[in-house]
């Protein structure tokens, strides 16, 4: 039975929630912010929780700029930035 792209969203989630090193820093428009969650929204966009002094925001997975090195399981990100045709 073929999957639907929700859920298929929700697999590559359940990777990269389980997958990825968590907490890592990254820069978000020029400010270090710590990565410390991945949650999935309503609409089925994977979203990072970041966090910067007292400040949380979701920021699409997809545009989160990765750190030099990448945390061990971003290449579940990857996949998933392929599979969404970025």
């Amino acid at each position: 039975m073929p999957t639907t792209e929700s859920e298929q969203a929700g697999g590559f989630f359940a990777m990269i929630e389980e997958r990825l090193s968590l907490p890592f820093t990254t820069r978000v428009l020029g400010q270090e912010v710590t990565v410390g969650k991945v949650d999935i929204t309503s609409r089925g966009h994977i979203v990072a929780i970041c966090v910067h002094g007292k400040s949380t925001q979701a920021i699409p997975i997809l545009d989160l700029p990765m750190p030099d090195p990448p945390p061990e399981g971003a290449e579940w990100i990857a996949a998933y930035r392929r599979w969404c045709g970025n």
